[in-house]
C-alpha cells in the first residue's frame, strides 16, 4: 500500500448496531512511535485487535510490516508483538521462568528460549530479579516484564494498548524509557493511551480517534498549533480587573473567572509579552502572574473530541 510499517485504509468494524471502526485511516512510519488517542469507546482497542489479527475487520485494507492482515495473518503474527491492557505473565512463576515459557510457546527451543530470557531480563533491568516470583514485583517491574515477553520474537512492529494504565509516575517512567530503547533499535510502536503526557513525550506522530474515525493526525507540536499556537496568560489579583485585561490583550482573549485568568492567542511571543506588560502597567492592573505558553495536548484532545458536533478530519 505505502511501504509504511502500518497502513490502514477505510477500516470498518461493527458490533451489531455499534460502529467501532467507521472508515478509519492511519499510517505509521517505520522505526517510530505512533500514538493513538481517543475517549473511551473511540475504537482504539478494536483497531489494535484488528491489526494484531485477533479480530477480523468487516471492510478496509490493512497492512502490517508489509503483509495484508486479512489474507496473510500468519505472516503478520510472525512480525508483531502485543502488550495488552492487562498483564499476561504468571505471578507464581519467576520473571525468568515466564520469559522462558513464552520462548518455548514461540517454538524457540529450550536453549534459545533460555538465552532470549536472559537477554531480555538484562535489557529491561530485571536481571537481578529474574528468579523472584512476579507477585513480588512492583507495578512498573511487572509491566517491563510484560513488555519483555512481547519481544520474545524480536518483532518488527509492537502494539502497546494502554501499557501504563494504573501505574504510578515512577512505573510509567520506567515503561517510557523501555519504549524509547525499543524505537532506538528500529522497532515500530503503535501506542494507544489516555495519558496525554505519555503521547506527548513518546509519539513521533499522533492520530486522534473519535467514534471510529481519525479526526486529526499530526506531530504533537503540529496538533497543538491547531489551537492557535502560542498564548499569553495573565492572572490578576482582583476578579474585577478581568474585563480590563481582556480588552488590553490581543483579539480572541478568553476569561476564566474562577481562576482569575485571561488567556489570548499571540504570534510574536516576545513582542506580545513586552506589549502586555507595558499595557497592564499603564492601566494600573495588578497582575499576579504573566506567562507565555503553548497549548497542551490535553486542550487539543478536548477540542477535537467534543461530542456535540460531528468530527472533522484535520491533518497537520
Amino acid at each position: 500500500m505505502t511501504g509504511a510499517a502500518i497502513a490502514v485504509e477505510g477500516a470498518h468494524k461493527h458490533y451489531r448496531d455499534k460502529r467501532a471502526l467507521d472508515g478509519l485511516d492511519l499510517e505509521a512510519g517505520r522505526g517510530t512511535v505512533h500514538g493513538v488517542l481517543g475517549p473511551n469507546g473511540a475504537g482504539k482497542t478494536t483497531l489494535v485487535r484488528v491489526l494484531a489479527t485477533l479480530l477480523r475487520a468487516d471492510a478496509g485494507r490493512m497492512e502490517v510490516a508489509g503483509h495484508d492482515v486479512r489474507t496473510e495473518p500468519d505472516e503478520v503474527r510472525r512480525r508483531i508483538g502485543l502488550l495488552g491492557q492487562h498483564a499476561a505473565v504468571d505471578e507464581e512463576l519467576s520473571g525468568r521462568q515466564n520469559l522462558d515459557m513464552f520462548g518455548r510457546l514461540h517454538h524457540l527451543g529450550a536453549r534459545r528460549a533460555a538465552l532470549r530470557a536472559g537477554e531480555l531480563l538484562a535489557r529491561f533491568g530485571l536481571a537481578d530479579t529474574g528468579r523472584k516470583p512476579v507477585k513480588a514485583y512492583s507495578g512498573g517491574m511487572r509491566r517491563r516484564l510484560d513488555l519483555a515477553a512481547s519481544l520474545i520474537t524480536d518483532p518488527e512492529v509492537l502494539f502497546l494498548d494502554e501499557p501504563t494504565t494504573g501505574l504510578d509516575p515512577r512505573g510509567r517512567a520506567e515503561v517510557w524509557e523501555a519504549v524509547r530503547s525499543l524505537v532506538g533499535g528500529g522497532t515500530t510502536v503503535l501506542l494507544t493511551t489516555q495519558y496525554l503526557e505519555e503521547a506527548d513525550r513518546l509519539a513521533d506522530r499522533i492520530s486522534v480517534v473519535d467514534r471510529g474515525r481519525v479526526v486529526a493526525d499530526g506531530t504533537p507540536d503540529g496538533l497543538k498549533a491547531r489551537l492557535g499556537g502560542d498564548r499569553i496568560d495573565v492572572v490578576v489579583r482582583e476578579a474585577a480587573q478581568l474585563p480590563t485585561v481582556a480588552a488590553l490583550l490581543p483579539a480572541g482573549a478568553t476569561v476564566d473567572a474562577e481562576r482569575r485568568l485571561v488567556s489570548a492567542p499571540v504570534t510574536d511571543r516576545m513582542a506580545a509579552l513586552a506589549d502586555a506588560v507595558r499595557a497592564l502597567r499603564d492601566a494600573g492592573v495588578d497582575a499576579e502572574d504573566i506567562a507565555l505558553r503553548r497549548p497542551t495536548l490535553d486542550e487539543v484532545f478536548l477540542h477535537l473530541t467534543e461530542r456535540d458536533t460531528d468530527p472533522v478530519e484535520v491533518r497537520v
